[in-house]
């Protein structure tokens, strides 16, 4: 069996939660989704929790970040093109997301990404290993 992510993220609302990412085209596990948690699968093998913060408390003593103020993480995933990285980006925005920062050329890389509903930095690369600088 090939090793699995779970990334556990802390959200105000669950159900907002799900439709925002509905919006963006993920789909949910129903097996591990309920009223306080819910699995987006990015991947077969990769998955993003989407813990209602009451939930999520239970597996930490630290505090939540407030997400307005820090940042806890940058969720990064790679995209097929350019355009897969904007579509995505554009899609967030018409759901009611925010993008702090401008797109980022690096002549090999490409990347974009939004701020979420709950303040989580979500960012997508699209990389063309032909045209890296040589080594």
């Amino acid at each position: 069996m090939a090793q699995q992510i779970y990334v556990n993220l802390p959200v105000k609302d669950i159900v907002r939660t799900n439709a925002f990412f509905s919006q963006l085209g993920y789909t949910f596990n129903p097996n591990f989704s309920d009223d306080k948690a819910t699995c987006m699968i990015i991947t077969e093998d990769i998955f993003v929790m989407l813990l209602q913060e009451e939930f999520f408390k239970g597996f930490t003593n630290k505090e939540i970040p407030d997400t307005q103020k820090t940042s806890e993480v940058i969720v990064s995933f790679s995209a097929e093109s350019r355009a897969a990285v904007d579509e995505l980006v554009r899609k967030a925005v018409a759901a009611g997301a925010t993008t702090p920062n401008e797109p980022q050329d690096m002549g090999f890389m490409y990347q974009h990404g939004f701020q979420d509903l709950d303040g989580h930095l979500w960012e997508y690369l699209y990389m063309d290993a032909s045209a890296l600088p040589p080594q």
